[in-house]
């Protein structure tokens, strides 16, 4: 199943798929992206980003940044010591994993002044954790 595979009708492109793919997975899904555009059939998919591991994944993706970033989505901080003020943590370290977040391209800033916005530009966040990433079930079946 491809990452295309994966999603319904429903999924739209305010839709940030997390998952995690070795490289040849991602060299394959890519090229059959770019064979559809050649073909005419454009590409809907949503924007994805690609852990090598589901521990790097977790890490990313733990309580404290699903937290910051229903924050953001809900109540619209202006500024990155409003958003910490209103998760109750110390403005540094939230500024450190905004500044992760929009290097990785979840996040963006507006800036306003001095006063740096995060905006998180999705609707929803799905997570997809395939089981087989490693190829062993592959192997168990030859």
């Amino acid at each position: 199943m491809t990452l295309s595979d994966a999603f319904d009708d429903t999924t739209t492109a305010d839709t940030l798929l997390v998952t995690v793919q070795r490289d040849d997975d991602l060299y394959r899904d890519g090229r059959e992206s770019i064979e559809r555009l050649r073909r005419g059939d454009g590409v809907d998919d949503p924007d994805r980003f690609a852990f090598e591991s589901s521990d790097l994944l977790f890490e990313t993706f733990n309580p404290r940044t699903m937290a910051l970033l229903e924050t953001i989505a809900d109540a619209a901080p202006e500024s990155i010591r409003e958003t910490a003020r209103l998760v109750d943590r110390d403005v540094k370290n939230v500024h450190e994993e905004l500044s992760e977040l929009e290097r990785l391209g979840v996040i963006c800033f507006e800036t306003s002044g001095r006063a740096k916005q995060p905006i998180f530009p999705y609707e929803e966040i799905v997570i997809s954790l395939p089981f087989d990433h490693d190829g062993a079930r592959d192997a168990a079946q030859a």
